[in-house]
């Protein structure tokens, strides 16, 4: 059973990673962005996008760097620079109105130009485009001159004033939560891993369920390290590592599957089971192939949606795999799924809880509820809540809301699993020795 869940939870995610590792890293998606300017494909999209960034205050810079400024000039190539035209904003412009309507076009005369932005007094999300001399001819053009090599570098100001800052307004933040999270991290395993190890060792009903758990909790963890220990990069050169942020990616893609496959076959095969186990049988993980096959199909629907919102909003702000929410039809299936799962369990839960004689069984399964309600909704109802936010801040909302909605929620199945199933309440194991336990109920 482990096995099957590990492998659906692991399939569709690491084909996510080989498209990472052999397509390369978008340009678009770091804030010093190497590539080529193509004038093929300035061309044909009225204009090359190169990247974005949200400045905010003063002393934002953007610095452009090419390996040939004799070519450049032959080109009489441009960076057009255009403000909060984010939301499509570009694709309703033609090629002569893209022209027009920059903010601001940076020369590219020199081997490095440097284009002071504005004072933002609100944080504004700024669009690079390339254009030269062919974008918007019209007739065939003989385009017979080589790309042209850049490096981009978009800076906003430090806390001392200085434009060293490598991260876009909506990320600023984002570095110093993952390395509270870290500290937390490590500090808990201090405390909990030796008993922890110590409960997993005795084996027993739930013996199942807690490996996943800690599976799952051993995969957040990764997640969090590896997306400290990109950022820390990225915030001393922009492009960060591309491979631990795909990794952190990977560890929470299993995580999530490992949790959704165990939420719903628990829920269901307990339903299931119940006209066939005896009371003075302890709670445990039943399995059977109706419960099996909608676990796995819930993963997999999972899976394949988390990677198409991936693809959808590939080149956009999120270098981290941060969802995207209802911006793409990925999105916006992704939190259907999840609010379906859990309208779809809720009366499974509610089914077992009113018809639960055993006043400790009952209480059993209510916590479990909050447990799996709180990682069930905890996307969805964080999404929307973040519509009140700025622009700037939705996204770091989001984020961190769900990374402690679901750590809190594995810690209240920990305690559940760990100090209210009945091997536990029966056994002769002290309490004391147990951790994250629940005391002075009982």
């Amino acid at each position: 059973m482990l096995l099957t869940t590990s492998s659906s939870a692991l399939l569709l995610p690491l084909l996510h990673v080989v498209v990472l590792l052999l397509g390369g890293h978008q340009g678009a998606s770091a804030k010093t962005v190497s590539g080529l300017f193509n004038s093929r494909v300035a061309r044909q999209s009225h204009g090359q996008f190169i990247t974005s960034f949200m400045y905010q205050g003063a002393s934002g810079v953007l610095v452009v760097s090419v390996d040939s400024a004799r070519l450049a000039v032959q080109k009489e190539s441009r960076m057009l620079l255009y403000a909060d035209m984010m939301d499509d904003g570009l694709d309703n412009l033609s090629c002569s109105e893209r022209l027009t309507k920059a903010q601001l076009t940076i020369s590219l005369s020199e081997e490095e130009n440097n284009q002071s932005i504005p004072r933002q007094y609100s944080p504004t999300a700024w669009q690079a485009v390339y254009v030269d001399r062919y974008t918007c001819q019209e007739g065939e053009v003989s385009l017979s001159q080589s790309d042209l090599r850049f490096t981009v570098v978009a800076l906003n100001a430090d806390s001392a004033g200085n434009p060293l800052d490598h991260f876009s307004a909506e990320e600023a933040g984002l570095h110093t939560f993952y390395f509270v999270l870290v500290l937390a991290y490590f500090v808990a395993s201090c405390v909990y891993v030796q008993p922890l190890c110590h409960a997993l060792k005795k084996g027993g009903p739930m013996h199942s369920v807690l490996k996943v758990l800690s599976n799952a909790l051993a995969l957040q963890i990764g997640h969090a390290l590896c997306s400290y220990a990109h950022l820390a990069r990225y915030s001393r050169d922009g492009v960060g590592l591309p491979m631990l942020g795909s990794l952190a990616q990977l560890c929470d893609y299993i995580s999530q599957g490992s949790m959704l496959y165990m939420l719903i076959s628990l829920c269901v095969g307990w339903t299931l089971s119940r006209g066939k186990k005896p009371q003075s049988r302890p709670l445990q993980w039943d399995s059977s192939p109706s419960s099996t096959a909608l676990a796995v199909g819930g993963v997999l629907a999972q899976a394949a949606l988390l990677l198409w919102e991936q693809y959808s909003s590939w080149g956009g702000s999120e270098h981290m795999g941060v969802p995207g929410g209802l911006r793409t039809m990925a999105g916006v299936l992704l939190m259907v799924l999840r609010v379906g799962l859990a309208l779809l369990l809720a009366p499974v839960l509610y089914q077992i809880t009113t018809t639960e004689r055993s006043a400790l069984k009952r209480d059993f399964y209510l916590c479990f509820a909050k447990g799996c309600f709180l990682w069930f909704l905890c996307h969805p109802v964080l999404m929307f809540i973040s519509v009140i936010f700025n622009e700037h801040q939705r996204m770091k909302v989001v984020t961190i809301g769900v990374i402690l909605c679901q750590s809190i929620s594995m810690v209240t199945l920990y305690q559940l699993f760990l100090s209210r199933s009945l091997y536990w309440e029966v056994s002769s194991l002290s309490s004391v020795s147990l951790p994250l336990t629940m005391r002075g109920r009982y």
